[in-house]
């Protein structure tokens, strides 16, 4: 069986492993900073840290071998007075001479800085021999985050983002950052991308205020100025279909794009509903297929968690029906609350508009 559940201290070899697959900053392949993560996670879910301090990590694991096999990620705030959310604005700026008779449009790259914070997604990955699966499971490690954003809406802001990875160098190098944050810092990328996550002073200190014309850059970094890289191409085609589109910003280290969205507009976050569980009886419907997620305690008395699993059930206007099978693998007695999202209906809505 297939679980997801809320990140534990115990999980810091397996989330290391699978982050050896991504090594971004949200998702470092580093035991200390994983470390960390983690325990920032926990404190989260328990509700002992502020709102805006708050993240969240869901790993997927499989219960049968014990092995976790993929994460993804909510931070309920990025960006504040302490710690701005800091990007560049891509823009086009249209010239044109009369005597010349000549009309030229120039990309140009302009540093801003977000105090107020938007909540953001990230860190998915799952492991390379689990891609493909049936079961689809980057779709659920997408959607399981709205599913919790939805159960919990007070403590997420009104926008969300999603920052993704750009094609980088062979060896991890960022073109963009060798043309322009180098020049301005002084930094490798790595040394750059480790000190933005604890102190962001030196990009306001140090990056120019004035626009940046990217007509000036060579060819090879232009080319990937708010592209997708490869592995990501697959986020990017979940994040549209949800509702998100391009901002036209990138990340100011490699030019990754950014893609937004309303919260209450993410097609995710509209389907969840909180359902009372019944007992599954002689079907009077086909049964869906489910993402049911419970909170707290399970009947076993274990510590508070978060856990989620596809089940079939059968919808109505205030139930869930299901099967004793899948009532024990939630650890869900009949009678408890859970928030509930239909893959089948999300699946038949088609790309949100």
């Amino acid at each position: 069986m297939l679980l997801i559940r809320d990140v534990t201290a115990d999980d810091l070899d397996g989330l290391l492993e699978v982050a050896a697959y991504l090594d971004s900053v949200n998702l470092p392949n580093d035991r200390a900073r994983l470390r960390a993560i983690i325990a920032g996670s926990e404190q989260s879910f328990a509700g002992r840290c502020d709102v805006a301090d708050r993240h969240f990590v869901f790993v997927l694991v499989d219960e049968d071998s014990g092995r976790l096999v993929g994460s993804s990620m909510i931070f309920a705030q990025h960006g504040s007075r302490r710690a701005p959310h800091v990007f560049f604005d891509v823009l086009d700026e249209e010239r044109y001479s009369q005597t010349l008779d000549r009309h030229v449009t120039h990309r140009v790259l302009r540093i801003g800085y977000n105090y107020k914070g938007l909540t953001e997604i990230g860190g998915l990955v799952v492991r390379p021999e689990w891609r493909g699966h049936p079961a689809q499971l980057g779709k659920l490690l997408f959607h399981v985050r709205f599913l919790y954003i939805a159960l919990h809406r007070a403590m997420f802001r009104d926008d969300v983002l999603s920052e993704l990875m750009p094609p980088l160098e062979a060896d991890g190098t960022s073109l963009l950052w060798e043309a322009l944050g180098r020049k301005f810092t002084g930094l490798s990328y790595q040394e750059a991308d480790r000190l933005s996550h604890e102190n962001k002073e030196f990009i306001r200190a140090l990056f120019p205020e004035e626009p940046i014309y990217a007509t000036l850059l060579p060819p090879e970094v232009q080319a990937v100025i708010g592209e997708v890289g490869p592995d990501t191409r697959g986020v990017e085609k979940m994040l549209r279909r949800a509702g998100f589109s391009y901002a036209h910003r990138i990340d100011p280290f490699d030019g990754g794009p950014h893609f937004h969205a309303r919260i209450d507009d993410v097609a995710s976050v509209r389907a969840v509903r909180t359902l009372k569980i019944v007992e599954a009886g002689e079907p009077a419907t086909a049964p869906e297929r489910l993402l049911i997620a419970v909170e707290g305690d399970d009947d076993t008395g274990a510590r508070p968690l978060f856990r989620a699993a596809v089940a079939m059930g059968i919808v109505t206007a205030d139930t869930v029906a299901l099967s004793a099978q899948a009532r024990h693998a939630l650890g869900a007695a009949v009678g408890r609350t859970v928030g509930v999202l239909s893959l089948d209906r999300l699946a038949e809505s088609g790309p949100a508009r």
